[in-house]
């Protein structure tokens, strides 16, 4: 009977302790990490249309050129061609963005779709449409032959952050990211549950084609802090 007291304590310091441990996760995801500092430059989309062009004059001469975009260029690049939620709205705030709200409901119930991070937990694997429809912002940054992207996120009306650093290349005429860190929020994600998604994320049907490169380029890849397209 003298034991019974240890048990009840030692059972009362697991449930506190465990508790703890929900509010520091809880804390640590909230609380959103530090964007990459990625510098300004309003002549890099103009830039970027320029060595495209540039590009095509050369594939149009039988040559096989190289673009290669620096961090800025690059970030031009994705604030024009992908449709965030951000951007959508802010084009005209009366009314939603039709791309968004399509790739938002789902064909059974019209229900809202995943948010980036549902693959987490184990659940269906969102599509791309799904994962575009909930961002907000997307800022990226290379480091030699590193790729980090961090993304803002809609979750029930939060903003949240995702940070996810990898290689990106290219295999067999698709594209391909291998993960090497990434975090939701301050925590810290494990290494196999990156993968996982990832795998499964880029292996899905729906989005098999869409990660597809364009006939004319050859390869893509993060060299030196720049991200170099090539083409064939």
């Amino acid at each position: 009977m003298a034991d019974v007291p240890v048990f009840t304590k030692l059972y009362r310091t697991l449930i506190w302790l465990s508790f703890i441990g929900i509010i520091l996760v809880l804390v640590l995801v909230l609380r959103k990490s530090t964007p990459p500092n990625v510098p300004y430059d309003p002549a890099a989309a103009s830039r970027v249309q320029q060595k495209f062009a540039d590009a095509d004059q050369s594939k149009a001469a039988g040559q096989q050129p190289q673009v290669a975009l620096d961090r800025t260029e690059l970030n031009s690049y994705l604030q024009q061609n992908l449709q965030l939620e951000s951007s959508a709205n802010g084009a005209n705030p009366s009314a939603p963005a039709p791309a968004a709200n399509a790739a938002n409901a789902s064909p059974a119930n019209g229900t809202p779709s995943p948010d980036p991070t549902s693959g987490l937990a184990g659940g269906d694997q969102p599509t791309l449409e799904q994962v575009q429809s909930s961002v907000k912002d997307v800022k990226v940054d290379m480091d030699g032959d590193l790729v980090k992207a961090h993304v803002i996120f809609d979750l029930h009306g939060k903003d949240m952050s995702l940070d996810l650093d990898g290689h990106l290349g290219t295999q067999d005429g698709y594209l391909k990211f291998e993960p090497v860190s990434g975090k939701l929020g301050s925590m810290p994600l494990p290494q196999s549950m990156l993968n996982s998604v990832v795998d499964k994320l880029m292996a899905s049907p729906e989005n098999r084609e869409k990660l597809k490169l364009p006939d004319d380029v050859s390869d893509i890849q993060i060299v030196n802090g720049q991200a170099v397209v090539s083409y064939k």
